[in-house]
């Protein structure tokens, strides 16, 4: 079983940058895939970016957000990272981390939803403010 925390949400001013991680714990090794998800009160829950471990590696974002956030992790402490800079207020949501073992999920062009991954936190509230 793996459980995902993540952190690091807060309110910042249009322009501004934030850092979300989020930590995972229990049985870690294989969990190839790893994303962020978010969702704006009356949206639905849309994928943000994604992360594939296996192979060479690879790293997937939403048109929305590309050029201004970026996905990583660092293996030694178990944690998946998301760099947000130049913060909209459009970026206002709740961000979700998730993970899967199955290396479909993540490794093509296909954004796949929250009924592919397995596990999910609990979110980490991001407002940005104009």
């Amino acid at each position: 079983q793996v459980q995902l925390v993540e952190s690091g949400g807060g309110s910042v001013q249009a322009g501004g940058s934030l850092r979300l991680s989020c930590a995972a714990y229990g049985y870690t090794y294989n969990v190839y895939c790893m994303a962020w998800f978010r969702q704006a009160p009356g949206k639905e829950r849309e994928g943000v970016a994604r992360l594939y471990s296996g192979g060479a590696g690879r790293t997937y974002y939403s048109d929305s957000v590309k050029g201004r956030f970026t996905i990583s992790q660092d293996n030694a402490k178990n944690t998946l990272y998301l760099q947000m800079n130049s913060l909209k207020p459009e970026d206002t949501a709740m961000y979700y981390c998730a993970a899967d073992p199955r290396t479909w999920v993540c490794s093509g062009a296909t954004w796949y939803g929250r009924e592919s991954y397995n596990y999910w936190g609990q979110g980490t509230q991001v407002t940005v403010s104009s």
